[in-house]
């Protein structure tokens, strides 16, 4: 603690700010910032990307961590926890809370951290933790990602009104880093990229379809929503016969889709 709060002392100074300056801009009072500094108490979590972001640097910086080795030890943190993240959320999240504990405000452990939580009994948390995040990270993919999230969990709790203007935040994108690396690179690289987008693709293609089925219905044009339906059907289906790599993934898309299915079956029987 009293690294840290040295390093935002020493920051602080460079910019040759006050504590109240600094306090006001966090929304904490000057004595918190205070206690900082003195290494008596640390920064929630949840403002460490704004800190980072306050003064120019990134929070492995703030930290003093050595970027390869934090890289290195937080995707492996973030590949533990997705391998339970579907079957045992809470585990998930406990494994992300304690990568946090080493390495505090970590974009990336924060932004996988979005995806244990529950939307309806944490949206709170939810909303602060993306927007500190959309308005800290340098890291655009983490950016649009908590928008993407952000603007889901409005939805989920009936703020309509707040979707929009955070979808318009994420710029408009005609094709994937991964696409390029699959197209591009070369042996093993390439596989794994191809591999990552292929599940992505399914996944949205997926989505898509039963969104669009379900908009057809809703217009009274039946025969084509059944026909999305039954092409959503089809490609699930279809990757009963997949495999799972599992350097990167805990499971199939047929096992992942396992409750669209059912979902599919019900909406085919009405």
């Amino acid at each position: 603690m009293l690294k840290l709060g040295q390093k935002i002392k020493s920051l602080r100074k460079q910019k040759n700010i006050s504590q109240e300056v600094f306090a006001n801009y966090l929304g904490v009072s000057f004595q918190a910032v205070s206690k900082w500094e003195n290494g008596n108490t640390m920064p929630d979590v949840i403002m460490i990307p704004a800190i980072a972001s306050f003064f120019g640097v990134s929070t492995d910086e703030l930290f003093d961590f050595n970027l390869f080795q934090t890289e290195k030890q937080v995707e492996e943190i973030c590949l533990e926890a997705y391998k339970c993240r579907f079957s045992d959320p809470a585990e998930s999240e406990r494994i992300l809370r304690e990568g946090l504990r080493r390495f505090p405000g970590n974009d990336i452990i924060l932004n996988n951290l979005l995806y244990v939580l529950d939307y309806n009994t944490r949206a709170e948390e939810v909303i602060t933790l993306c927007q500190s995040l959309i308005e800290s990270t340098r890291d655009d993919s983490v950016k649009y990602d908590a928008c993407r999230i952000l603007a889901t969990c409005y939805r989920e709790n009936g703020q309509n009104d707040l979707i929009r203007p955070t979808l318009e935040r994420i710029p408009e994108i005609y094709f994937t880093k991964l696409e390029l690396m699959a197209s591009l690179l070369d042996g093993e690289d390439s596989y794994e990229a191809a591999q990552k987008q292929k599940n992505i693709s399914a996944e949205d293609l997926i989505d898509m379809l039963i969104i669009a089925g379900k908009r057809l219905r809703e217009k009274g044009e039946k025969d084509k929503a059944v026909t999305q339906f039954r092409i959503a059907q089809k490609i699930m289906d279809a990757f009963a016969e997949d495999f799972v790599e599992t350097e990167w993934f805990s499971t199939t898309i047929y096992e992942y889709t396992a409750e669209q299915r059912k979902e599919i079956e019900q909406l085919l029987a009405e």
